[in-house]
């Protein structure tokens, strides 16, 4: 398999006077068991941990100066978090700013902050970094993990693998069955190229196309609750599931999450968000799921992946929920923040691709494969629009498909100005795409002007599909009153002439998000009449965590 590179000290300073000479100090000493990398500022250095983060290599201490122009040492570190969150953070400061690294203590978890001048090092240096690089060589990194997959380029079953593992922000190694590597990986298991997708876990477990409670339950995530009756029951891990997950928790409320495919929802696939309060940059799905998770974790709420809850009963003061194996739990309360699904695009040829060049929802595992080719987005939305920048920094062209006649009904503003400002982008309006073909893969599909009628073939690889939500409320139907279209009616939409719906137990009107069962909540998207924003969802679980404190109160 080859040696792993030596861990990384990364040191970033603007001065590089002070640059070289705390490079010079750290190789000194530790340049035989890692290797010391310095940038001169917060961006160039980030850069260089994406780089670093790539190749799957470790980070084990990061030492950033704080007063720098571009972005502070307290803002760079801070950022490193999301890439490298075990590895050590240290603060260089001016006696000046002692007050300043005092404060990051809290803001960035800092380990320690170093005072100007460090001399001489074998005092003020060489001691704080043996402890710390102690503590981080004793303390195991999960996301150090490497998971490797082998399968086939175009194999529907690889991608769901790949897929699971990466919306659940598990770091893995993919390699193809032709691959001297991969080939013998299927070796040493025994396999063929025909018993993939092969998965092999850091310890050298093999797994042969695993579902994904199997596969859960090897690289780490919870699957079983710990108990059988909780305080509240979140079922969905999209932002609202996880909003009310963190206010539950932390208010004491014993909670459990529940989510049958991976937390984030629609939301935690989205390549980059940037009108969400307090982040004016933007911030990945993939980041604000992440910290949405280990801020529910650290309250001590449950998260238990790949149980898909089938059904919702009342039990007297308690409410049932019953898993697809026939296992149940029981709960005082329950919030639904099940979110919705992309519809399938229905098309003669398009479900035969599913997968294999037709993917639903901006999938970045497939971004980098995407380089210099054409690449086609149905949808007219924002998460359409974002994933069109996001893949126009690979391919050659991203053409969104639009139904309507342009993006001003269905796009926020910021969105529509990048996609005219990019010269790799081209907006296809009233068009639909009404069949695909190929042979093991997608090859090509056929476009429909809906004004003149006219047809025409595009050669492309790559479709994702963004066509409006459905929510996923079939599982409900007896249970709690839904709209038309399936969502969950929840408040005063229930009341009629001043009367609660039909079966209703309690003297007093549904709360705002209470559902027509008492003491089940709904929130977020899968909520009737609800606003289709992650602001709003959070906002909606963590009013539902108000409300469930209401309900209990009262019983």
């Amino acid at each position: 398999m080859g040696a792993m590179a030596n861990p990384v000290i990364l040191t970033v300073d603007d001065d590089p006077v002070v640059s070289r000479a705390v490079a010079r100090d750290l190789r000194r000493r530790y340049g035989e068991r890692y290797r010391v990398i310095r940038a001169g500022s917060g961006p160039e250095a980030l850069d260089a941990l994406r780089e670093i983060k790539l190749r799957g290599e470790q980070v084990a201490l990061l030492l950033a100066d704080h007063r720098m122009p571009e972005m502070t040492g307290i803002e760079f570190l801070e950022a490193a978090m999301d890439l490298f969150p075990a590895a050590r953070r240290v603060l260089l400061t001016a006696y000046a700013d002692t007050d300043a690294a005092i404060e990051a203590i809290n803001v960035v978890d800092l380990d320690h902050y170093l005072l100007k001048p460090w001399h001489p090092p074998e005092e003020k240096l060489y001691p704080v970094m043996d402890g710390l690089l102690e503590a981080w060589a004793a303390t195991p990194d999960a996301a150090l993990t490497e998971i490797r997959v082998v399968g086939h380029r175009w194999s529907a079953p690889s991608f769901k693998i790949r897929d699971f593992l990466a919306r659940n922000l598990i770091p893995y190694r993919w390699l193809l069955t032709d691959d001297p590597e991969g080939a013998r990986l299927l070796a040493a298991a025994g396999a063929s190229e025909t018993d993939v997708p092969l998965v092999v876990t850091a310890e050298g477990k093999t797994l042969i196309a695993p579902s994904a409670a199997e596969l859960a339950s090897v690289v780490g995530l919870a699957v079983e609750p710990t108990t059988d009756f909780y305080d509240v029951v979140v079922v969905g891990g999209g932002p609202a599931g996880l909003g009310s997950a963190v206010y539950a928790a932390s208010e004491g409320l014993r909670t459990v999450l529940v989510e049958r495919r991976a937390t984030g929802g629609q939301a935690g696939q989205s390549s980059r968000i940037e009108n969400y309060l307090g982040f004016p940059d933007g911030v990945s799905g993939a980041q604000l799921t992440d910290r949405a998770r280990r801020q529910a974790l650290k309250f001590g709420a449950e998260l238990l992946s790949t149980r898909e809850v089938i059904g919702l009963t009342e039990a007297g003061g308690a409410r049932l929920l019953r898993f697809g194996d026939g296992t149940e739990i029981a709960a005082h309360t329950v919030v639904l923040a099940t979110g919705v699904s992309y519809r399938v695009l229905d098309a003669p040829g398009v479900g035969d691709f599913t997968g294999r060049g037709v993917f639903y929802g901006a999938v970045s595992t497939e971004a980098p494969n995407c380089v210099d080719q054409e690449v086609y987005i149905v949808g007219g939305a924002n998460s359409a629009g974002q994933a069109a920048v996001f893949f126009s920094r690979y391919a050659a062209r991203v053409h969104l498909v639009v139904r309507g006649p342009d993006l001003t009904a269905s796009m926020s503003r910021y969105l529509i100005d990048q996609l005219e400002q990019s010269d790799r982008i081209t907006v296809h309006p009233h068009t639909q795409v009404v069949g695909a073909a190929g042979g093991d893969h997608l090859e090509r599909i056929t476009l429909c002007d809906s004004r003149t009628g006219e047809v025409r073939t595009a050669e492309t690889s790559w479709l994702f599909v963004f066509i409006g939500a459905e929510p996923r409320t079939d599982w409900l139907d007896g249970v709690l009153l839904r709209d038309e279209r399936g969502f969950i009616i929840t408040g005063p939409d229930l009341v009629t002439d001043g009367k609660p719906p039909s079966g209703w137990s309690l003297s007093r009107d549904p709360y705002h998000l209470e559902t027509s069962l008492p003491g089940v909540f709904a929130a977020g998207d899968v909520r009737s009449q609800s606003v289709k924003r992650v602001a709003s969802a959070v906002g909606e679980g963590a009013m539902a965590v108000s409300l469930v404190h209401r309900y209990l109160e009262a019983q």
